[in-house]
């Protein structure tokens, strides 16, 4: 049975492993530093207390979910240190990395935490999805955190509907995203 439980030091190169295979398995260095640095190391280096692992019967990190818990203090420290860390990926892909957390600028003040969640493909289907939202959110409510938001991408249908079904309310649609809140 997989156990819920906090991220560890340890557990880095796992967390990138899945975000990575669960962004498509991107082929070049670029690629793959374009997504870790837009979706993941911020969450591991700043903001460790916030991510949470689905770890298996080994102890290894088979999903995980992490959150920003304070969206302007994400921001200062995304535009300065990570934005940075991409400049070599060139302006195209500075400006991407800045857009994804364009709706999150926008409903920050009702929703200021953001999370990211990913699951391996032979875990999923199996609640450990609503085991780690519950986790985070209970977290969040113990921070005395209002409100909690992520995207999804508008084709992940299955996606819309967990976090439907788990309570979160749709705020917008907007280039191929559609941005989701829970109140906490």
């Amino acid at each position: 049975m997989e156990t819920i439980r906090p991220y560890r030091p340890e557990d880095r190169d796992r967390i990138r492993h899945i975000c990575l295979v669960n962004a498509g398995n991107p082929r070049t260095k670029k690629q793959q530093r374009f997504i870790l640095t837009t979706y993941c190391d911020y969450y591991l280096e700043y903001e460790p207390d916030n991510c949470f692992v689905a770890a298996n019967d080994a102890d290894e990190a088979v999903g995980y979910i992490y959150c920003a818990e304070n969206h302007a203090l994400f921001a200062k420290r995304f535009e300065g240190v990570f934005l940075p860390r991409a400049a070599d990926l060139g302006e195209a892909k500075q400006k991407a990395a800045r857009d994804s957390y364009a709706a999150h600028r926008r409903f920050a003040a009702e929703f200021p935490a953001h999370m990211h969640i990913d699951i391996l493909a032979d875990y999923q289907r199996k609640g450990l999805g609503s085991r780690l939202v519950d986790t985070l959110a209970e977290h969040l409510r113990a921070k005395g955190i209002p409100g909690l938001m992520l995207t999804v991408g508008a084709g992940n249908i299955k996606g819309i509907n967990f976090y439907k079904k788990y309570g979160f309310e749709e705020l917008e649609r907007k280039a191929g995203d559609v941005a989701m809140g829970l109140r906490l």
